[in-house]
């Protein structure tokens, strides 16, 4: 049984658009301005301050534009490699800094966001190709692979599966581990949760279906680069894979976890009852939230050694 704190968070970002002072979710479709949609996403994500004693520090990646996020007494040999959410044609350091800061308090390792393109602009495979050029400069600047943990959530936790593909087939050393929050598995929107838990979801209405048109571009969305469900995922590092079971996306997290199972890959699925979408990012605002934040650092703890 959620406790009830959580029920009344989940209930407030589902019932948002009341206090926008409309009586309807949003819906989204073709014509819905992405700008619009940005500049939403930097508004509410630069609400989310960083937390105490965490460093930011700018630079340049493969030519991308990232911030290395350092917390006290950090070592250099060690980093989450985070790649953000926002449906692919959303996210940037600024509106992302805070949660992923997260993720750098409470697990003491540095971690290195970047600024990936984003749809509809550019389209797959420029966003993966960005990921992949940024991992090859971190290796190339001395961070062992066992040593990098890759995270991701929403968009961003399905590209980090993408990305573990993109690795195999290129030849590339894969990381530590990764961790994927809510992953977005499947852009053919197919999956039974799509329809069953649309009333339920946070997120606006039919807006994976228009990001996968922008991010699709003329591509198939079945393509296991940019829906790493139907990829072949025997040699993938462990995993950790959480998803709230009142998510639209729930099916893409539990399926691809038991597809990786039978894959022979070390996978942790946890199914968030009563959850929404991405809702380890919300704590301390809540136990269940906390638990799975904590859950999350002590996975990538493990996987680098540290414990």
């Amino acid at each position: 049984m959620p406790s009830l704190k959580s029920q009344w968070v989940n209930w407030m970002m589902r019932n948002r658009h009341l206090f926008q002072g409309k009586l309807r979710r949003t819906v989204f479709n073709e014509n819905t301005s992405i700008t619009d949609f940005r500049e939403l996403c930097e508004k509410g994500g630069g609400k989310v301050k960083v937390p105490e004693g965490i460093a930011v520090e700018k630079d340049t990646v493969a030519g991308i534009h990232s911030e290395w996020l350092i917390p006290g007494g950090a070592d250099h040999e060690t980093l989450i490699f985070y790649v953000h959410g926002g449906g692919y044609v959303s996210g940037s350091c600024n509106d992302h800094r805070g949660i992923v800061g997260k993720f750098t308090r409470q697990s003491g390792v540095r971690t290195l966001l970047f600024e990936y393109r984003l749809a509809p602009e550019h389209p797959f495979p420029a966003g993966l190709n960005d990921a992949v050029a940024v991992y090859q400069e971190v290796l190339e600047r001395g961070v062992e692979p066992k040593r990098i943990i890759f995270a991701g959530e929403s968009a961003g936790g399905g590209m980090v599966l993408a990305l573990l593909l993109a690795l195999k087939e290129r030849g590339l050393a894969q990381p530590a581990g990764a961790v994927a929050i809510s992953p977005w598995t499947d852009l053919t929107c197919s999956s039974h949760s799509y329809r069953t838990k649309s009333k339920v979801s946070v997120a606006p209405k039919d807006s994976w279906k228009v990001f996968s048109k922008h991010y699709v571009g003329d591509q198939a969305a079945e393509l296991p680069l940019i829906s790493p469900l139907f990829g072949n995922l025997q040699g993938l590092p462990p995993l950790l894979i959480n998803a709230g079971q009142d998510d639209e996306l729930f099916d893409d997290g539990q399926t691809f976890a038991l597809k990786a199972q039978g894959a022979g890959v070390e996978v942790t699925f946890r199914a968030g009852e009563g959850m929404v979408h991405c809702y380890p990012l919300l704590a301390p605002m809540f136990k269940e939230a906390t638990e799975a934040m904590e859950e999350i650092c002590t996975f990538i703890s493990q996987q680098l050694g540290r414990l």
